[in-house]
């Protein structure tokens, strides 16, 4: 759904196009050139913003969660579309940053590592469901290591429970190929990457969980202070005022669930007593082991917002 709107307001054109690029184009050159043009980050909106760069647009990615519709009683895509335009001549447009291309190649490798990570631990876990079923003890702590993969093929289990393990087996074997490639197409990417082997320094983080930290944040010269990156991954509570009353609930959770998982999983890793263990244990102490944790993790994301800023962080530097 597209609508044009001059700067006084008053609605040019509205027409409904097929998701296709020449459609788009066609449309677009109606405005003339360098339009100013709002797109929404809906399903899909990649090739839409790569066309209207191409044709020299201004583009304006509205944040579908930071532009408020109101209670209005009819929300269809043409009012949208129409208060969109709106937000955007008051001033009061929530954009969201468009990635370049490159980027959200590298994004796209790494959520897919994420999601073969995440379907092999759920093909593991069934595993052992099978072997509780039969009532066989599973003694070692890596059941898929050699011992492991010894006591499977050995195990009495009966004809339908060792069908389901081979497949698994067998599922879990192609996760850890495509895995593997995939880790071979990211390496060159953070090669000589200073904010990537600076985001490495930090207690916890692997090259993994850097490389989700440079590819999702991107460009961290968009924030102005390591507050402004907080509040953006959604590690940050929120703020409630009306009047003298303040009320700070849990954290907001917008923004990259990625980049959230990665600062939570990188304090689980921390071993000793690390700048930002000690912090968790000392919130951990009044708020509980939660708090403490989510406050461990914003912690640690101002490391890596320095990190990513400056290509090194002084003050682990100091204290190593």
């Amino acid at each position: 759904m597209i609508v044009r709107r001059n700067e006084a307001g008053e609605t040019l054109d509205t027409v409904r196009i097929d998701n296709d690029p020449v459609a788009l184009s066609a449309e677009v050159a109606k405005a003339g050139p360098q339009p100013e043009v709002i797109l929404e980050a809906t399903y899909g909106w990649y090739w839409a913003a790569d066309v209207l760069e191409e044709l020299g647009a201004h583009i304006h990615l509205a944040h579908p969660l930071g532009n408020n519709w109101g209670q209005r009683r009819v929300k269809n895509d043409e009012r949208d579309a129409t208060d969109l335009v709106d937000l955007l001549r008051l001033g009061r447009l929530a954009e969201s940053w468009i990635a370049p291309p490159p980027l959200r190649e590298l994004r796209e490798l790494l959520r897919y590592r994420h999601k073969l990570v995440h379907l092999r631990g759920g093909l593991k876990a069934q595993v052992h469901s099978v072997l509780a079923k039969e009532g066989v003890a599973v003694p070692m702590s890596d059941l898929f290591g050699v011992g492991g993969r010894r006591l499977l093929h050995e195990a009495p289990l009966a004809h339908a429970y060792r069908v389901r393990v081979e497949s698994l087996l067998d599922m879990i074997e192609t996760c850890d190929r495509q895995i593997a490639m995939i880790e071979k197409e990211l390496a060159p990417a953070f090669a000589g990457d200073l904010g990537y082997q600076a985001v490495m320094g930090i207690p916890g983080v692997g090259p993994v969980l850097a490389a989700i930290f440079v590819a999702e944040i991107g460009d961290v010269s968009r924030f102005t202070s390591a507050r402004h990156l907080c509040s953006w991954a959604g590690l940050t509570p929120t703020h409630r005022e009306s009047d003298e009353k303040v009320r700070r609930g849990h954290i907001t959770k917008q923004g990259s669930r990625l980049v959230r998982w990665a600062a939570v999983e990188a304090v689980a890793r921390q071993r000793g007593a690390t700048p930002v263990q000690v912090h968790h244990h000392r919130v951990a102490e009044r708020r509980g082991n939660r708090v403490g944790r989510v406050a461990a993790a914003r912690k640690l994301l101002i490391l890596v917002y320095y990190g990513l800023r400056d290509g090194e962080i002084r003050c682990l530097a100091e204290t190593g």
